[in-house]
């Protein structure tokens, strides 16, 4: 393998390396929260399917430590 290809593949490399850290990173939405409560993803987020920005049950669920409030 000559140079010139040789360090285009760095190149390549380097630059998917910076790409993967610089990507935007989605939301924590995490499905084992929808199976540890048995509550579908929309009843904490704004999108039906998770992600994205929180209903203030979500915001509170957060809060409390990604835990559900305790029945009084």
């Amino acid at each position: 393998m000559n140079f010139r290809v040789l360090g285009a593949v760095v190149a390549a490399l380097a630059f998917g390396g910076a790409l993967t850290i610089a990507a935007p990173r989605s939301a924590d939405a995490k499905p084992e929260f929808a199976a540890q409560t048995g509550k579908a993803c929309g009843t904490c987020h704004a999108n039906p399917a998770g992600g994205g920005a929180l209903k203030p049950f979500g915001a509170a669920f957060k809060a409390n430590g990604n835990k559900l409030p305790e029945k009084k």
